[in-house]
C-alpha cells in the first residue's frame, strides 16, 4: 500500500467535497465458484482500495463528514482461523497503516447507519455491483435492491470520480509496473502466433506472465484469429497460416492498477499485402490520435479525427467513397469502426465504470452521441492533465454488419459493398496503447509495445 497519509489526505479531500452526513465505502467479500469454501480470487472493490488502501475481506469504510472522524470496521480473525491461514495483523494495526484511528467490530457499522438514519442525517454510497453487497446495503438501510440506484449519492458519485481520475504521482508508478509487465505479455504472444498453435495455449501463457507480475489479468483475456468479433473470449481455436491473431490483455499490479493493450499480429510472422494496407490506417488512426491528445481537447473529438484517419485510408483502398468529413459525420466509418477510441483506466481497466459511465466520460458540456459506434465512446469528456486513457482504433469486417447494411442500404452511398465483400474473411485489426495526459500533450505509458509492421515481423521472427 502507499504512504499512510496518502489515505488521509484522499479521505480528507472527499470530506470537503461533500456537505454532511456518513459516506459509507464498503468492501468486497469473498465469492464461491462451486461452493462455498472454493471462492474465486479476491478482488477488492476499487474504491475501497482507493481511500482505505486495505486489500481484504469483509471491511467497511466510513468517513464522518461532520465530525471529521474516519472508522474502519472488521473483525479479528480467531483460533480457527489462524490454524487455516496462519497469524494474521489485527484490525487497529491494519487500520493505523492508512491512518484511521477508530476501530470497531463488522456488527458495529449497523449502529452507526442506523443511528444516522434515526437523526436525519444523509448516508451517502456509492452504486453496489456485487449481491452480496446490494444485501448489505438492504440490511443496513431497508432499501431493497431493486431501489438502491434511485438513491445512490450522486454527490458521492461525482465527488469520488473528481478524485479518482487525475492520477497521483504514486499511482502512476503503479501503472507503469501494470505496463511493463503488459509489455511482456504481448511480446509473448507475438512470438507464440505460429501455425498449428492452441489459441488457449496463448492466452494462458500470458495469463501466467501477468500472475507472476504480482497480479491479475486486468480483464479476461481476449484473443482470437477471428478478431472481428471485438470481444472474443473464445480461445478454441488452431492458428492458421494467412490469419491475424488479435490480443487485447493487460496485466494488474499487486495494488490493483492496470494496464491494457491490444496488438493483432499476422499468424506465422509476415503480413501479406492486404493485411499490411488496413493494419497501416488503424495504426495510423493511432498515431493520429496520441498526436491530438492535450488538457482542453474533447475526446469526442480526438475519436473522430481518427475515424477520419480510418475513412480516409478505406476510401484509398476503394473500400469507401465520397466525401471523408460527410462519410465520418453520417457515420459511415462505423461499419468497419463500430467502437468508441477509448476509456479511463487505473484502478480499474475502464476505470471507475461502476460508479456510471456517463458521469466518468462525460459532463453536462459533452454529452454521447447517439450514433451507431460512436455511441459506445466511453470516454468523450474534455481531457485533463493526469487523466491516464487508452487509444484503441480498430478497422474490422463483420459479415453480419457487412450484410445488414448492404441489404438496408445503410451508408450505400459512402461504402463500395462490392469491394467489402473481398475481404468478408479478413477479421480484425485493433492497436491499443496506454497514455498519460500530460500539461504538453500525450505520452505512452512506459515502453511502447512494439508495433509498427516491421517492430511486429522482427519480434515474430526473433
Amino acid at each position: 500500500m502507499f504512504d499512510k497519509q496518502i489515505y488521509v489526505n484522499r479521505r480528507e479531500r472527499l470530506r470537503s467535497k461533500v456537505n454532511s452526513g456518513l459516506i459509507l465505502i464498503l468492501g468486497n467479500v469473498d465469492a464461491p465458484m462451486n461452493y462455498a469454501d472454493n471462492t474465486y480470487h479476491f478482488r477488492q472493490d476499487s474504491s475501497f482500495l482507493y481511500f482505505f488502501g486495505l486489500d481484504q475481506q469483509r471491511l467497511a469504510g466510513v468517513i464522518d463528514v461532520d465530525a471529521g472522524e474516519d472508522y474502519l470496521l472488521g473483525d479479528d480473525v480467531d483460533i480457527e482461523d489462524i490454524i487455516w491461514m496462519g497469524p494474521q495483523v489485527g484490525l487497529a494495526e491494519r487500520a493505523a497503516k492508512v491512518g484511521v484511528e477508530k476501530t470497531d467490530a463488522f456488527a458495529k457499522l449497523f449502529d452507526m447507519v442506523d443511528a444516522a438514519i434515526k437523526q436525519g442525517r444523509k448516508v451517502h454510497f456509492l452504486p453496489p455491483y456485487r449481491a452480496e453487497n446490494k444485501l448489505l446495503l438492504e440490511q443496513l438501510t431497508g432499501i431493497h435492491p431493486s431501489k438502491q440506484r434511485d438513491y445512490v449519492s450522486m454527490e458521492l458519485v461525482h465527488a469520488v470520480i473528481a478524485l479518482r481520475s487525475i492520477k497521483e504521482p504514486c499511482e502512476l508508478v503503479e501503472i507503469e509496473k501494470a505496463c511493463r509487465t503488459g509489455y511482456q505479455m504481448h511480446v509473448t504472444a507475438m512470438k507464440m502466433a505460429q501455425p498449428g498453435v492452441w489459441e488457449q495455449k496463448i492466452a494462458g501463457t500470458i495469463e501466467g506472465i501477468s500472475l507472476a507480475g504480482g497480479g491479475m489479468a486486468s480483464f479476461p483475456i481476449i484473443l482470437s484469429q477471428n478478431g472481428e468479433t471485438l470481444h472474443n473470449h473464445d480461445h478454441s481455436n488452431v492458428l492458421e497460416e494467412g490469419k491475424l491473431m488479435l490480443t487485447d490483455a493487460g496485466a494488474e499490479t499487486t495494488m490493483r492498477y492496470a494496464s491494457d493493450f491490444t496488438r493483432t499480429v499476422p499468424v506465422g510472422g509476415k503480413f501479406t499485402q492486404k493485411q499490411r494496407e488496413i493494419y497501416e490506417i488503424v495504426l495510423a488512426a493511432n498515431n493520429k490520435a496520441t498526436s491530438l491528445v492535450k488538457p482542453g481537447v474533447t475526446y469526442l473529438s480526438v475519436h473522430l479525427e481518427a475515424a477520419k484517419v480510418i475513412a480516409s485510408g478505406l476510401k484509398d483502398l476503394g473500400l469507401m467513397k465520397g466525401d471523408v468529413d460527410e462519410a465520418v459525420k453520417n457515420g459511415a466509418h462505423a461499419m468497419f469502426f463500430p467502437h468508441g477510441l477509448g476509456h479511463m483506466m487505473g484502478l480499474d481497466v475502464h476505470d471507475m465504470e461502476d460508479l456510471g459511465q456517463i458521469y466518468v466520460g462525460y459532463d453536462d458540456e459533452v454529452r454521447p452521441v447517439d450514433q451507431f459506434g460512436t455511441a459506445y465512446l466511453r470516454l468523450g469528456r474534455r481531457l485533463q492533465e493526469g487523466f491516464v486513457i487508452t487509444n484503441e482504433p480498430g478497422v474490422y469486417f463483420i459479415p453480419a454488419l457487412i450484410d445488414k447494411w448492404q441489404s438496408e442500404k445503410i451508408n450505400h452511398e459512402f461504402i463500395n459493398f462490392d469491394k467489402v465483400n473481398e475481404y468478408r474473411d479478413f477479421g480484425g485489426i485493433r492497436l491499443e496503447d496506454d497514455i498519460l495526459v500530460t500539461a504538453d500533450g500525450g505520452e505512452i505509458i512506459a515502453e511502447r509495445v512494439p508495433i509498427t509492421p516491421e517492430e511486429v515481423e522482427a519480434v515474430m521472427n526473433s
